[in-house]
């Protein structure tokens, strides 16, 4: 999908400049890219979270290491999009299915919505969010579920504009660190 924005970009480029904005499933020959991005957008999201930096850094060593989204790319459960702007990775997604948190065969997990900040006033991430769903959708998914951080309540209102209800609380250990967790469900009929 191709779209095109008129922005106000700041820097060295004019004010109204017109943007190509593209949102793709991606294949393995992007998984640097989302490892590059994975690596930004976690810590711009829940950097300020860890109190003990050497946590994070082994938790995306762990989790954004080009061989762990490779590996990733060949569970048939999961997809992954890639948003460019202008021809520039600044954007992810990922779709996994079925999800080990219900015995329901019709309902699957957004895992990840990472933009990078600076592109976050496009929209991008609805973009992507509107791709994994009509994507689950033509999978013949019923429900799709994400958790979410208590405290990120800018996530859980995009969310819930989105049609998401809260159902329940879990628990996640990074490390020293213990996050409380809001899960959202949404109807895909």
């Amino acid at each position: 999908m191709r779209l095109s924005y008129k922005t106000s970009i700041h820097g060295n480029h004019q004010n109204n400049e017109m943007q190509s904005i593209e949102i793709r499933l991606a294949n393995t020959t992007d998984a640097e890219y989302i490892t590059l991005l994975g690596r930004v957008t976690f810590p711009q999201t829940f950097g300020y979270y860890f109190r003990d930096k050497n946590d994070l850094l082994a938790y995306y060593n762990r989790t954004f290491s080009v061989a762990k989204i490779r590996s990733g790319f060949e569970n048939p459960n999961n997809l992954f999009w890639l948003a460019l702007v202008d021809d520039l990775p600044v954007g992810y997604a990922k779709l996994n299915s079925p999800t080990r948190f219900s015995s329901s065969e019709n309902i699957c997990q957004m895992q990840k919505i990472y933009v990078l900040q600076d592109f976050l006033s496009m929209k991008i991430g609805l973009e992507l969010q509107n791709s994994l769903l009509n994507t689950a959708r033509e999978k013949g998914f019923d429900k799709i579920w994400l958790s979410v951080p208590k405290s990120n309540e800018r996530a859980i209102n995009f969310y819930g504009r989105s049609g998401f209800e809260k159902i329940g609380d879990h628990d996640f250990q990074i490390g020293k660190e213990h996050f409380k967790f809001v899960a959202m469900l949404k109807g895909l009929k």
